[in-house]
């Protein structure tokens, strides 16, 4: 799961195997494979690091 931020500032983590897509219009907003959309602070790059940090995390403890 990876850390994010509401655009109130409020923090939430968030799993990233369910997102659909993402795009900055200009808000980043991220849409699940649910349809459901969140708005948040981060830009995409940063989103994005976040998920290749979060997997090399996974990689590291399998082993």
């Amino acid at each position: 799961m990876i850390k994010l931020t509401h655009l109130d500032g409020r923090e939430f983590l968030l799993n990233e195997f369910y997102i659909e897509t993402i795009e900055t219009a200009p808000d980043t907003v991220i849409t699940m494979q649910n349809g459901q959309k969140i708005i948040v602070k981060e830009n995409l790059e940063e989103i994005g690091a976040k998920i290749l940090e979060f997997q090399r995390f996974l990689n590291q403890a399998k082993q």
